[in-house]
């Protein structure tokens, strides 16, 4: 049978995890892209911190010896959609979070029209309406890379336009309470 294998995390915690600014920052990213909570974050940053690991180490190397690995790499991100085709690899260094967010599904079917919102889309792709080639997705964090991406479409036939009826309602305004009659408790015979 043999052991079973070891499960780990695919992201690491910020070293400084209570620091103000980057609780902000991470925030508002969090609040952009709809996501579920701070490892779907802490994941981007972690593939992001893997790209720009590998060009600091290829950048040490000389022209000839990181020639053929530097085409690698910078084919893949430019295939994923993060780098522009003619990148060097100095631009890995430049790269942010952001553009490994962008290529996430949940964010290519906001972008695309499919869902009104980033929460709307992440429920969209976990309920299985959205598809990838055809076939139906159920995770928003996969990556797309820029030949998949014309193939992103509903998996099911749905409707998510805004129905007449609901744009005249408003929030309707809370009953109001019976009036009581008194605060004192009743008096005993």
């Amino acid at each position: 049978m043999g052991d079973p294998r070891k499960l780990r995390n695919k992201f690491a915690r910020p070293k400084k995890l209570w620091d103000v600014d980057r609780i902000k920052h991470d925030k508002t990213l969090k609040i952009e892209y709809g996501l579920k909570n701070m490892a779907e974050l802490w994941r981007a940053t972690a593939e992001l911190k893997k790209y720009r690991r590998e060009a600091r180490r290829l950048l040490s190397l000389s022209a000839e010896e990181r020639k053929d690995d530097a085409e690698k790499i910078l084919a893949k991100l430019a295939r994923l959609g993060i780098l522009k085709e003619g990148s060097k690899i100095d631009d890995v260094l430049s790269l942010e979070v952001r553009s490994i967010l962008e290529r996430r599904l949940q964010t290519i079917v906001q972008r695309k029209g499919l869902a009104r919102t980033m929460k709307q889309s992440r429920q969209l792709i976990t309920h299985g309406f959205i598809g990838k080639g055809g076939q139906r997705v159920t995770r928003p964090g996969i990556t797309i890379d820029l030949k998949n991406e014309p193939t992103v479409a509903y998996a099911k036939s749905i409707d998510i336009s805004v129905r007449p009826e609901d744009e005249d309602t408003e929030v309707a305004a809370p009953k109001e309470k019976a009036p009581e009659e008194s605060a004192k408790p009743p008096e005993k015979a």
